[in-house]
């Protein structure tokens, strides 16, 4: 008997990554690819002008535990931002957590990258049951009293932003994917390019001219590029000294004179006769 068709290939026949879960279903928004990445250029970018670095802690995918009376209880924004708290010197104080009433101060901004799986807990679009720890939103909102709450939807390219203004939060309306944050002398967008060599929409901070914060390795590529220019600018202006001095010598001036206001040697000077 024969078979009417040929088994499908395991590439066509077996699932994909969009077909199987990405998330825990107990924990749902837990990290893929884009919340590794996402967040290591908002850290590489930030950097506030009114504080200085040491003072300057950022959070991702980071427990924080925020209630006093609950201790269990803990969100984990995939990236959030405390002023005036002293970063690690050592890697043994590196943080396993960010507790609240440890450390006295509460996140300046955090920021939601927008997930199937948390959309309605990131957009306070969902109920709290009852016995349950309180949502995303109230505890930004309410508990937290979070001043800038930043979400960030990367299938839809949208940019929200709110702002707590009589302890609740007033969404922003944005002329442009940007918001700028005077006490903090920064502004977070969306900016196109590539990061890691991965081309897309990416979050990330820029200065008050508009301009982009660089990352570590595009200052690197900006100062090898400034190198090599006045490589060339020194190279060229050698260059037009030498060619300068058989005209000079036919003016009559001296090797000496030459060398004093040119800043040649004498013997260099010799040499080109």
């Amino acid at each position: 008997m024969c078979r009417s068709q040929y088994p499908l290939s395991p590439l066509v026949s077996l699932p994909t990554m969009y077909d199987l879960p990405s998330e825990d279903p107990e924990e749902p928004g837990l990290p893929d690819e884009f919340h590794d990445y996402q967040p290591k250029l908002l850290r590489e970018t930030c950097q506030p002008k009114t504080y200085p670095p040491e003072e300057v802690f950022v959070g991702t995918d980071l427990n924080l535990y925020y209630d006093v009376h609950h201790t269990q209880w803990y969100k984990r924004p995939d990236w959030f931002l405390a002023l005036g708290v002293a970063v690690a010197e050592r890697i043994e104080d590196l943080r396993w957590s960010y507790v609240v009433w440890q450390e006295g101060v509460n996140p300046f901004v955090v920021i939601e990258l927008l997930s199937p799986g948390t959309e309605n807990d990131d957009l306070g679009e969902k109920l709290r049951e009852i016995g349950t720890p309180p949502m995303k939103w109230e505890v930004y909102e309410r508990i937290l009293r979070v001043p800038f709450y930043v979400v960030f939807d990367r299938y839809e390219q949208q940019l929200r932003v709110f702002v707590l203004e009589q302890a609740r939060y007033r969404s922003v309306e944005l002329d442009e994917p940007r918001y700028w944050f005077e006490p903090l002398e920064l502004g977070i967008g969306i900016w196109t390019g590539k990061y890691y060599g991965i081309e897309g929409k990416w979050l990330r901070w820029y200065d008050r001219s508009g301009n982009w914060i660089q990352t570590s390795a595009e200052s690197a590529i900006q100062e090898m590029i400034r190198a090599d220019q006045e490589t060339v600018r020194a190279n060229q202006e050698a260059i037009a000294r030498r060619s300068a001095v058989p005209r000079l010598l036919a003016m009559g001036l001296t090797p000496l004179q030459i060398s004093e206001a040119l800043g040649l040697s004498v013997a260099e000077i010799e040499s080109l006769l």
